[in-house]
This record gives C-alpha cells, sequence and structure tokens, in this order.
C-alpha cells in the first residue's frame, strides 16, 4: 500500500461554519501553542477570524459557499493537508451542503485524520503523533480504478 510521509511539522486545514466559528475559535485560542507549530490554512472568514485571535499567520482560501470546500478537498487529494478540523453544524442546512459532504468524503478517501468537534480536536492535538513524521497510507489507486471501471465509471 503507498504511503505518505507527514512531516513533524503539519498542514492543518481549519474549517467552521457559522454557528460553530465561536466554538472552533475558542478550541484554537486554547490550543494557539500547538497551532503556532504548524502550517494553518483555513476557508474563508474562519481563516480571516483566526489569523485575529491567534495573532498568527493563516493562509486563507475562499469562503466555504464560493468553493473554499473545493480547494481543501482538492488540496486533501493533493497530498497538502494532513489534519482537517471541520467544526460543521449537523443541525443546520447549509446551501453548499453536497461541498460539505464531499470535502468529508475526500478526507476519508485520503486518510487524512478529521475532526468535527471539541472533543475528536483534542484528542488529535493530544496524540504524540502530532508532533512527530507519520507514514499515512494512502488508497489503492489500482483497486479505485477497477472498483470504478467494475461500476461503468471512468
Amino acid at each position: 500500500m503507498p504511503t505518505l510521509a507527514t512531516p513533524a511539522r503539519k498542514r492543518i486545514a481549519l474549517v467552521a461554519h457559522d454557528h460553530q466559528k465561536a466554538d472552533l475559535l475558542a478550541w484554537a485560542h486554547y490550543n494557539r501553542d500547538a497551532l503556532a507549530e504548524h502550517h494553518i490554512v483555513a476557508t474563508g472568514t474562519t481563516g480571516r477570524l483566526l489569523a485575529e485571535t491567534l495573532d498568527l499567520d493563516v493562509e486563507r482560501l475562499r469562503s466555504g459557499p464560493l468553493g473554499g470546500d473545493q480547494q481543501l478537498g482538492a488540496r486533501i487529494a493533493e497530498g497538502e493537508v494532513d489534519v482537517l478540523v471541520f467544526f460543521w453544524d449537523p443541525l443546520e442546512p447549509v446551501p453548499h451542503d453536497p461541498d460539505v459532504k464531499a470535502l468529508l468524503r475526500i478526507a476519508v478517501v485520503w486518510n487524512v485524520p478529521v475532526a468535527c468537534n471539541r472533543a475528536s480536536a483534542d484528542f488529535v492535538f493530544s496524540s504524540p503523533l502530532m508532533s512527530g513524521p507519520y507514514e499515512r497510507e494512502l488508497p489503492d489507486y489500482e483497486a479505485y480504478a477497477n472498483r470504478a471501471v467494475d461500476a461503468g465509471g471512468d
């Protein structure tokens, strides 16, 4: 099975739906020193709020509804995101819900750790694997290609 070497300095994507932004900001503030050791990328408003709150460099993509979720999905597929922290709101429908589901799906396909709430983010960040290199298994491209062909895809 192919693997990808994940460096000690992780590339962490932070995303939050509107009703979850305050919770993500509080979590990020609590974990500011740990986050400062990594490269942070975030979607639109979340990125601006994180940069202001944490006084850290945050690479900002587009807002989720304007393609930010898809930008993150592409980065995951290219091996450019090591951890996804996505505080999404399961009780609030969003117009770009298909993009949200696609982002979560692609993170699972590419075996990227995903935290969707404070508890899971705390567990991921308290793991000793966060501070060192890690060999992450990648999907078996050949098996996926064969599955697509068998299903009539391309």
